[in-house]
């Protein structure tokens, strides 16, 4: 128990602190700083250990952790003080608890950073149109709006893992740090996708529809394989060609049919394919979004598409 002169009151250990006696008392109040002893008049007393325990809770406030935090943290002995944490299995709990909050609050300051800077250098009309794009994301913005319009514009009863498969390579991934630009892209994107109805029967593909005997499912595993097929060439800028690429391409939609491939079938898909509606603004911006060489199903698609129509083409020789 230290000496009554060795305890300083209330305002002696608020002015060697540097902090207010509100502060401290709100401390002392919340148990976090216990007292050493009071005065004979009733008046609260602290020691050097309650100096060493307010600076350390000084501390860990600083790191910007809230006050039932730092009671969890730090060692309360019944002297008043100490710079001992407590349990270590809880303070690392707790610090990663923090970090994570932390490093959330940095992710969305970098996407709030990118949208002001999409409003500093440009000219009143775009100005006003980022605005009205900007408003209708989040920020951070998340890809829940996309991931909804896939599962609606699917066809339903397709298996989990080929809608997981398309909706990888359909959703593009949120960077850590964007910049203006990818966020106007995403924002663009965002708005496209919600001005569309998946939903309307004239908006859908034939092979989307049931009714017809069309085999959705088989479909998309069909075209997978097409499209990891054709992907080297797209990216390595060649034009459209027959290949085992567009064979796949075609028996996927004549699977989907049950039906055989054959030179009709094949001319009449590719005027199918050129009449049906088509996504290819989603594309272009999912593409603008991803990795640099990424190939998008929507560049593969149209890659086969053109191939079709190429040899499909009055004079072109038979398949």
């Amino acid at each position: 128990m230290p000496e009554p002169d060795d305890l300083w009151s209330i305002g002696e250990l608020a002015a060697r602190a540097g902090v207010t006696v509100k502060t401290v008392r709100f401390y002392s109040d919340r148990g976090l700083l216990p007292e050493a002893g009071r005065s004979a008049g009733g008046h609260r007393r602290y020691g050097r250990a309650s100096l060493d325990r307010l600076r350390l809770i000084r501390a860990l406030r600083g790191l910007d952790l809230p006050v039932p935090e730092v009671a969890r943290l730090v060692d309360g002995d019944g002297d008043g003080g100490g710079t001992a944490l407590g349990d270590d299995a809880v303070v690392r709990d707790v610090v990663a608890a923090r970090l994570a909050d932390l490093g959330s609050r940095m992710a969305a300051l970098r996407w709030r950073g990118a949208a002001l800077r999409l409003l500093q250098d440009c000219t009143a009309e775009e100005r006003a149109e980022r605005l009205a794009l900007i408003g209708r994301v989040s920020t951070p913005p998340d890809t829940a709006a996309l991931a909804s319009f896939w599962r609606r514009w699917l066809p339903p009863g397709l298996p989990p893992r080929v809608v997981g498969l398309v909706l990888d390579q359909a959703v593009p991934a949120l960077p850590s740090d964007p910049s203006p630009e990818w966020f106007l892209t995403f924002a663009r994107l965002h708005a496209f996708t919600s001005a569309l109805r998946p939903a309307k029967r004239e908006s859908q593909p034939t092979a989307h529809r049931r009714e017809s005997g069309q085999r959705p499912a088989v479909l998309y595993e069909g075209l997978t394989e097409a499209f990891v097929l054709v992907s080297p060439a797209v990216r390595a800028g060649e034009g459209p060609r027959p290949g085992d690429a567009l064979d796949r391409f075609v028996a996927a939609y004549a699977e989907t049919a049950n039906t055989r491939d054959s030179t009709s079938f094949r001319r009449a898909l590719s005027r199918q394919l050129a009449a049906e509606p088509r996504l290819d603004h989603y594309w272009e911006l999912v593409a603008r979004l991803s990795p640099p060489g990424t190939v998008t199903p929507g560049a593969a698609h149209d890659w086969l598409a053109r191939a079709l129509t190429a040899q499909t083409a009055p004079g072109a020789p038979t398949p």
